[in-house]
């Protein structure tokens, strides 16, 4: 879809609530009314055509007696859904007393198989059409959004001589109407939700083209392959991850499965998978267990795809958001997160029992990565992962921390492919930059035992119009670019190839002779025949950091960087811990200026001050 055309359908749709609901509804009810409304005149108008057909179907099954008809029903439709009432969307706009209005409608969402049934609860749509009767505004709302000005079928509006005259909407630019919707009107009501769970198509489309293009030669064609977003909002992840395997191998089969938590966002997602045919049927079994290819509810506590694994898991995950909510859901205290027991999260690691990787309760995006973790595969391809974070997730937590130790489990098991430092202002409620991490089981032979970093900061095209934060996005050059960087897997100025180890260190605590109230030195209580020995005590906050790198160890840097300087000190037992710091590698200091141009810029300021000074006296 051209941009004009978007833009003229997004102003259609924005004056809907502003013609419509204004008046009648505080603007913070807006999205309540018109999101749900979207959704469901985009199944409506697909179901159109085979109004009849369903009918009659419906009829014949329940004259012979039949109950279960969604099969046979659905393939009256042509959709994995359907709608047995006698009601359209258009046909309801024929009613004008609004009591009955009221009733044809409930009646129409009533048809719905059980599929649509579920994605209209997850609105929590039905308690607005009171409202909505009451200030009578149902059937005016009804008309707006049936009117042929616009189309929101996936499949496009043509002329009788088969001229295009409106495009199809496609599942990503749903996604993108839906986010851009929803950010307006929160920002109508100093709502700033918006852009937690959406990812622009230019960043996505990097994403597909990271976790596919650098194996493209290992796919194979009519081989099913599964793609997997635990955190897959409105699903446009999914469906230009699909699109972009499918250019490559065009006769591969694409599976798709995610998890989303708000409701709204699982029932836009759910509604597009349908309506795009990406899922042939909304429940599938595995080991007898049946479950759903988009499950709703939270990921950290809820898993709705335990035990699988994936060829792609490709995310975009809530960073600097609390999982508190997580720890009450099983019984927990935010103080009890240690209690928090899951296989994804938890496990026995380098022969010291439980290694945990549980990070800080303020932010819960590492523990999608670990969930990305648990999803490999082992099979000759593996499983690639791609998955933004903001910085922290390079650095925070301490050594032996949750997020340290998950650094170094990824590391020292030589999944880190590579990090890409992304430009700031990507996303359009966020202007912070991010990082790409590729994570995977079946490194090239000749990245293993290595990580890559590229700076891709500078990798961008500023848009014409800012759309929220975003000020920019990544042309197909941009793309073209890091993805080269990524494959050539060569030392340049936006890219560097480091060891393993270059990322560990010991952190060692320091200690120190004991003293007493007087200032003397405590000894330990010596056994018979021995020497005392130096009672020595920890200070918390005083400790070594150690580069694994650093020649000779931890004695050699005790015997170089301390005993020189303090010949009291003594190390404690060291812990090992893991960071990545692109500043330390991509840092590009400020070029100072000359003296010659400080001089000048000086004599100037005189000169100028000068003759003010002499009008000053005139």
């Amino acid at each position: 879809m051209e941009q004009a055309q978007y833009s003229r359908l997004f102003s259609f749709l924005w004056n809907i609530a502003n013609d419509v609901l204004v008046h009648a509804f505080e603007k913070g009810k807006y999205k309540d009314i018109i999101m749900p409304m979207l959704v469901l005149r985009r199944i409506d108008v697909l179901l159109e055509p085979t109004k009849d057909k369903v009918l009659e179907r419906k009829e014949q099954l329940d004259k012979f007696g039949v109950t279960n008809q969604d099969q046979t029903l659905c393939m009256a439709s042509g959709f994995p859904f359907y709608n047995t009432s006698k009601f359209t969307l258009k046909s309801l706009t024929n009613e004008t007393d609004p009591q009955r209005l009221k009733l044809n409608f409930i009646d129409y969402i009533n048809g719905y198989s059980n599929d649509v049934l579920e994605i209209i609860e997850k609105f929590h749509f039905r308690q607005q059409i009171d409202n909505l009767t009451e200030t009578e505004r149902l059937g005016t709302l009804i008309s707006k959004f049936t009117d042929s000005n616009i189309n929101l079928s996936i499949k496009p509006v043509v002329d009788d001589e088969g001229n295009e005259i409106h495009p199809g909407l496609d599942n990503h630019t749903m996604g993108t109407i839906f986010e851009e919707l929803l950010r307006k009107f929160n920002e109508e009501n100093n709502v700033t939700e918006a852009g937690e769970h959406f990812t622009p198509r230019d960043y996505v489309k990097l994403l597909a083209d990271i976790a596919v293009v650098p194996i493209a030669d290992q796919l194979e064609p009519k081989t099913t392959y599964a793609v997997y977003d635990g955190a897959c909002g409105t699903g446009g992840i999914l469906s230009i991850a699909q699109e972009r395997i499918n250019e490559i191998i065009p006769d591969s089969n694409i599976h798709l499965f995610g998890q989303e938590l708000q409701p709204e966002t699982f029932a836009t997602c759910m509604a597009d998978m349908m309506i795009s045919g990406v899922l042939p049927q909304t429940g599938y079994s595995l080991k007898g267990t049946p479950r759903k290819y988009i499950a709703f509810g939270s990921t950290i506590s809820e898993d709705g795809h335990a035990g699988e694994t994936y060829d792609f898991c490709i995310s975009n995950p809530p960073f600097g958001t609390p999982w508190k909510e997580d720890l009450r859901k099983k019984g927990l205290k935010e103080t009890e997160k240690k209690k928090f027991t899951d296989s994804r999260f938890n496990l026995e690691y380098d022969d010291n029992g439980e290694f945990s990787f549980i990070p800080d309760i303020g932010d819960c995006q590492m523990l999608f990565l670990a969930n990305n973790i648990s999803r490999m595969k082992d099979t000759p391809l593996g499983t690639r992962i791609v998955e933004i974070h903001n910085g922290s997730s390079l650095f925070t937590g301490k050594a032996g921390g949750g997020e340290s130790n998950l650094r170094r489990y990824i590391i020292e098991n030589d999944l880190l492919e590579a990090i890409v430092a992304m430009p700031e202002k990507m996303f359009y409620n966020c202007g912070i930059g991010t990082y790409v991490w590729v994570v995977t089981n079946r490194k090239a032979p000749h990245r293993r035992g290595k990580v890559q970093l590229i700076n891709a900061t500078e990798m961008k095209t500023p848009l014409r119009k800012n759309l929220g934060e975003k000020n920019c996005e990544l042309s197909e050059a941009d793309r073209r670019h890091i993805i080269d960087l990524l494959i050539n897997f060569e030392e340049t100025p936006e890219s560097k190839i480091f060891d393993n180890e270059e990322f560990g260190y010991w952190e060692v605590p320091v200690l120190r002779p004991k003293r007493d109230k007087e200032g003397n030195i405590v000894y330990k209580k010596a056994k018979k025949g021995q020497e005392p020995e130096i009672e020595y005590a920890k200070n918390r906050n005083e400790c070594e950091r150690i580069p694994l790198t650093y020649p000779g160890g931890i004695e050699a840097f005790y015997e170089n960087e301390v005993a020189p300087y303090d010949s009291e000190a003594r190390f404690g037992e060291p812990v090992l811990g893991y960071e990545l710091s692109f500043t330390k590698y991509f840092y590009k200091p400020v070029e100072l200026r000359s003296l010659e141009e400080i001089r000048a810029d000086i004599r100037d300021v005189e000169a100028r001050t000068a003759g003010m000074l002499n009008k000053i006296l005139d």
